[in-house]
């Protein structure tokens, strides 16, 4: 199966050989779950089957983004993708804003969260370079 996200230009797929609907967010998100992830032969190769999280059709909310920030380590604002017209419009660079306000965009907006994202477990990580799913990986 084949994924593509036509907002991005190049060629972005993931290839899978199970996918689950994430009907229940939190347990996606607990488990494996691929946000926007281009095709990356070491996924495949170590067999995982992940579920796909369409985050900009059904938005994280502000409990899921507390977790996904806790899984990568990062900070609401290193979450943040700052070309995006909402970042500028928001005035989202503004220092003041406390987390909680930048977690509240996300989840208002969630063109803002980068991408592309693979939750392994209690881990994650953006794939940006793609190789870079593969420090979690097993």
């Amino acid at each position: 199966m084949r994924f593509r996200h036509a907002r991005q230009t190049g060629r972005i797929a993931a290839t899978l050989r199970k996918m689950r609907p994430a009907h229940d967010r939190s347990d996606a998100l607990s488990q494996s779950a691929l946000l926007e992830i281009p095709r990356c032969a070491g996924i495949e190769a170590r067999g995982l089957t992940p579920t796909v999280v369409r985050y900009l059709d059904t938005p994280l909310d502000a409990a899921q983004l507390h977790s996904l920030l806790g899984k990568l380590d990062i900070s609401p604002r290193q979450l943040l993708r700052t070309g995006e017209e909402e970042y500028k419009t928001l005035n989202l660079g503004d220092a003041g804003l406390s987390d909680e306000d930048l977690i509240a965009a996300m989840a208002a907006h969630p063109k803002l969260i980068e991408r592309p994202i693979l939750v392994a477990g209690d881990k994650a990580v953006i794939g940006r370079p793609p190789e870079k799913v593969l420090e979690i990986l097993p």
